[in-house]
C-alpha cells in the first residue's frame, strides 16, 4: 500500500459535516454519476467521471474550466471500508488514465513520492455525517496553490448534492 513521506499534522485536511445519514453521503461521493456534478471547483463542470470502485480498480474523472481548458485526473483505490474510508492515489493523467506530469497543464506542483488521499465518513448521529478529506499535499502548498479553496468549493457543491438526495429520499 502507498505511505506518504509526510505524516498526518503537515498534510492539507478539510472537514464537513453534511446534514444526511453516511449512507447518502457515501453514495454521493462513491456514485460517478454524482461525482460528475461535484468534481472540481466552483465554475468547473465535470464532462466524465469513470470508476471501479473497488480495491485495486482505478478512476478517471475530467475537470474543465469555464475557458474549456481540461484537466484530466487519474486514480486507484488501495482501501475502500464500506462507509467509513477511502484510501486512494490520485495523479494528472491524460484522457486513457496515463499519469502526466502536472506541467503538462501549467501547474506548477511540489510531488510527494507516493502521495495518496484518505477521506473518512464518521456517522455523527442525528442523520448528520462528518467528512474528513486528508490531501496529498501539505497545508503550506494547498493554501498557496488554491488546493484548498479548490477542495472546500468542492466540498460546497458536495452539500448541494447530498442535499438533493436527501430531499429525494
Amino acid at each position: 500500500m502507498a505511505k506518504s513521506t509526510l505524516n498526518e499534522t503537515e498534510r492539507m485536511v478539510v472537514t464537513r459535516v453534511f446534514d444526511a445519514p453516511r449512507e447518502l453521503v457515501w453514495k454521493a461521493w462513491t456514485d460517478p454519476k454524482y461525482v460528475m456534478q461535484w468534481w472540481g471547483p466552483k465554475g468547473f463542470t465535470a464532462p466524465v467521471c469513470k470508476m471501479d470502485f473497488r480495491v485495486g480498480g482505478k478512476f478517471l474523472c475530467c475537470m474543465r474550466a469555464p475557458d474549456g481548458q481540461e484537466f484530466w485526473n487519474g486514480g486507484e483505490y488501495h482501501e475502500i471500508v464500506l462507509h467509513e474510508k477511502i484510501f486512494s492515489s490520485m495523479y494528472f493523467s491524460d484522457p486513457e488514465g496515463n499519469k502526466v506530469e502536472p506541467a503538462q497543464y501549467g501547474i506548477e506542483h511540489e510531488a510527494i513520492a507516493d502521495a495518496y488521499d484518505v477521506t473518512t465518513f464518521e456517522d455523527l448521529g442525528n442523520g448528520q455525517t462528518k467528512l474528513t478529506f486528508i490531501g496529498n499535499e501539505t497545508m503550506q502548498n494547498a493554501i498557496q496553490s488554491g488546493q484548498l479553496e479548490g477542495t472546500k468549493q468542492i466540498l460546497d457543491k458536495l452539500a448541494a448534492v447530498v442535499a438533493e438526495l436527501a430531499q429525494a429520499k
